[in-house]
């Protein structure tokens, strides 16, 4: 069936978002007195609060402060990136240009409008999408297929007609759940995922210059 929309998950996706979400989980988790490591922030990497926090309270107690420690790892976040920006992943400028103007194009991340519009803005990408879907615009966050149903209905197409980028198991299931045919993309913070992401998605690749290279 042929391709008419094309979904981007954001955070270690388009941006190189995950060496600063593990950098800043760890630093405000550790102000709260918690020792957060890399598999930690990994293990929670595109589900919902409602998923991630009792994920966390398993790991640290009851007594971990999900809210206050996420609020405290925003502020340390969107400090640096309003200082230093965000570092696109090689190929998306080449590969949005590709896609603008034959399909129609949109974002499906859990972080919230806000924070996103700054962060493509910064990225230089944002007039790229057609429509921008944050977590907080639907009931269920990844891995439920809430936010891709609603993109897929936002643009107007069929979900069997839309193709998802994801880079973590979570937002595969959830473009899967969806009904869409799901690429997973290689990131450096999940390469100990590798094997489930191929096995979950309709294909991997490395990054996006071969799907460039591919289309010529």
């Amino acid at each position: 069936m042929k391709i008419k929309g094309v979904i981007f998950d954001m955070d270690g996706l388009m941006l190189d978002t995950e060496k600063l979400l593990t950098r800043f989980w760890t630093e405000a988790a550790e102000k709260f007195g918690y020792q957060m490591k890399k598999e930690h922030v990994l293990g929670i990497r595109s589900l919902a609060a409602v998923f991630a926090e009792p994920k966390l309270k398993g790991i640290f107690g009851d007594g971990f402060d999900y809210k206050s420690i996420r609020a405290e790892r925003i502020r340390l976040m969107n400090d640096y990136i309003e200082k230093f920006g965000v570092e696109k992943k090689k190929g998306l400028d080449e590969l949005l240009n590709y896609l603008k103007g034959k399909y129609k194009i949109s974002v499906a991340t859990a972080t919230d409008y806000e924070r996103t519009e700054i962060y493509l803005k910064k990225a230089g990408v944002w007039g790229f999408f057609d429509k921008v879907i944050c977590g907080p615009m639907v009931d269920n966050g990844k891995p439920a297929p809430d936010i891709y149903l609603k993109v897929a209905a936002d643009l107007g197409v069929q979900p069997e007609k839309c193709l998802v980028f994801e880079d973590v198991p979570a937002g595969i299931l959830a473009g899967k759940r969806a009904g869409m045919r799901v690429g997973a993309v290689e990131d450096v913070f999940s390469l100990s995922m590798i094997e489930e992401k191929k096995e979950l998605a309709d294909f991997y690749i490395r990054d996006y210059r071969e799907l460039i290279q591919g289309a010529r």
